[in-house]
């Protein structure tokens, strides 16, 4: 419904209002028709004038089931549809009371059910003009009686009290009418909101890492999304399975938890060699046949994700235990000095303080390292051209250590090839390895050999491989050189490659040792695909 001129939908639908103005009418008629021609109904049906009693009834039929045509052919807007309905039928109702005695004979409250239904229909619009309508049509009924000198007392008064039961009807219909409109209105905001609240439900639990099944009362699954199928190893789980069929060893876990049970079950296995899964189950109702939320989280995640943290505090507990300490070890640093510049000190003694000096140089450089950890800053990725990027910190690298210019190569291919990252950050990673392979190797530095070679991998990512010619790695101690505190050397503080390793997973670099042909060691930094950082 809407507006004068207003159509049916596109998809050529009848609206409800009217369809039900329709089927009113149609019923309303044939009940007239069969209680007159029967000779079931009242007596005062047609009592004053039977033909025109039956020429109405059958006149009347005609034109509903006529409207029922009109409205399957969709003739005309629903409005006008409607204010034609409503004219017949205080027309055909004015001729059934005149026929059958006037106002007196009860008749005059058909009109009064075609009042309040095409308000209703008609969303309470022109309610007060089909009223007017009525009463005057009540009015006219009496009045052609009295002019026409029928055989009968005319009823003015009833036909007064039938005008204002029109009109009371007409302004009730017309606030029910309002009434509805404004709870179908709420009804239809909320049920979008209702609609989007489960759109943005639906988006959060297929992006969670948590795996998510709701079953129904039947224990039969009604949503599951993709982490629980990959958790269960099931990519085939389904909305409509059932839960025992889909997954036998969970529908027997459920089957079998006691009623009204809290907490969780771990070391669940959907299968052999499954992964072992925390499972919580939760009611969503208090009704036996009420659903379950089944929560399925990977165990070994959440143990890495409980590390994660422990290693984040230790971590910040580290960093203030090493900053408190560097005020002590300065004050010794400083005094063993100034005892070292004593003449008074011979020579067993100076050996001394040189060791306490040396170890005070190792012991601060731990709390620099650990203090770097504490420091570091957010990774700034930008585009930066590996060579000239390369051959700068190379350069550096044989001013510190007065190398020559052919002991630290370096070779990327094709020249002008660009990674993104963060420059500081990624150059302290290779700082460390250029320095790892000046420290360890042996035997002075007029043998040493480093090369750091770069260009793209298969996979067309861009990459940097730092080598030397020094003693290299033992097998047994590979799968640990990434760890804090683990050194190969008796004076190493076993720090260098952990700081590197973190520096270059928060650039998203990266770095891995790649087992050499030959002696020494091989480092690999694997840049980021430019694309997933965009």
């Amino acid at each position: 419904m809407g507006d004068d001129g207003a159509t049916f939908d596109a998809a050529g639908r009848v609206s409800p209002a009217l369809r039900f103005y329709f089927l009113f009418r149609l019923g309303l008629a044939a009940g007239l028709a069969l209680l007159f021609f029967s000779g079931q109904g009242p007596s005062v049906l047609g009592h004053s004038d039977r033909q025109l009693f039956a020429a109405t009834v059958v006149v009347y039929l005609f034109l509903v089931t006529g409207a029922g045509l009109a409205l399957s052919l969709h003739l005309g807007s629903e409005e006008r549809q409607v204010q034609a309905m409503a004219a017949v039928d205080i027309a055909a109702f004015a001729l059934l009371m005149q026929a059958s005695g006037g106002a007196a004979s009860g008749l005059g409250l058909l009109n009064a059910l075609t009042i309040a239904v095409s308000s209703l229909a008609m969303g309470g619009r022109q309610a007060l003009f089909y009223a007017a309508l009525a009463t005057l049509a009540a009015l006219g009924v009496e009045a052609w009686a009295d002019l026409t000198g029928a055989p009968r007392a005319t009823a003015y008064t009833h036909a007064g009290l039938l005008g204002t039961a029109y009109f009371a009807i007409a302004l009730l219909a017309h606030q029910l009418s309002r009434r509805l409109d404004e709870t179908e209105r709420l009804a239809s905001a909320r049920g979008v909101d209702l609609a989007s609240l489960q759109q943005v439900s639906e988006h959060v639990i297929r992006q969670m890492q948590t795996g998510v099944l709701v079953l129904d009362g039947e224990a039969r699954i009604r949503l599951v999304n993709a982490a629980a199928r990959a958790l269960l190893g099931l990519p085939e789980l389904a909305p409509g399975q059932a839960l025992a069929t889909a997954c036998p060893p969970l529908g027997a876990l459920l089957t079998d938890r006691p009623a009204g049970a809290e907490g969780g079950v771990t070391g669940f296995r959907s299968g052999p060699g499954g992964r072992s899964l925390r499972v919580r189950a939760t009611r969503l109702g208090e009704a036996p046949a009420s659903g379950t939320l089944l929560l399925l989280d990977d165990e070994a995640a959440l143990a890495e994700q409980a590390q994660r943290m422990k290693l984040a505090s230790l971590g910040q507990l580290t960093a203030s235990i090493a900053h408190e300490i560097r005020n002590p070890l300065g004050a010794i640093g400083h005094a063993v000095q100034l005892l070292d510049e004593s003449p008074a000190f011979d020579e067993a003694e100076r050996q001394l303080a040189g060791i306490i000096r040396n170890n005070v140089q190792r012991v601060n450089e731990v709390i620099e390292n650990v203090l770097q950890l504490s420091r570091r800053d957010r990774a700034r990725p930008e585009p930066i051209q590996l060579a000239p990027w390369v051959r700068r910190l190379a350069e550096e690298l044989r001013r510190a250590h007065h190398l020559a210019l052919e002991q630290v190569t370096v070779r990327v291919a094709p020249e002008d090839a660009t990674a993104v990252t963060d420059p500081r950050q990624t150059g302290q990673v290779l700082a460390i390895l250029l320095e790892n392979a000046v420290t360890h190797h042996a035997g002075g530095h007029e043998g040493l050999r480093i090369s750091v070679d770069g260009g793209e991998a298969a996979d067309g990512t861009l990459f940097l491989d730092v080598a030397d010619n020094g003693p290299g790695i033992p097998e047994e101690a590979r799968a640990r050189i990434f760890e804090p505190f683990f050194s190969t050397r008796h004076h190493g503080t076993g720090l260098g490659l952990y700081i590197a390793r973190e520096l270059s997973e928060a650039c998203g670099v990266r770095l891995e040792h790649v087992p050499a042909a030959g002696d020494g060691c091989r480092f690999r930094l694997s840049f980021p695909d430019p694309r997933l950082l965009a």
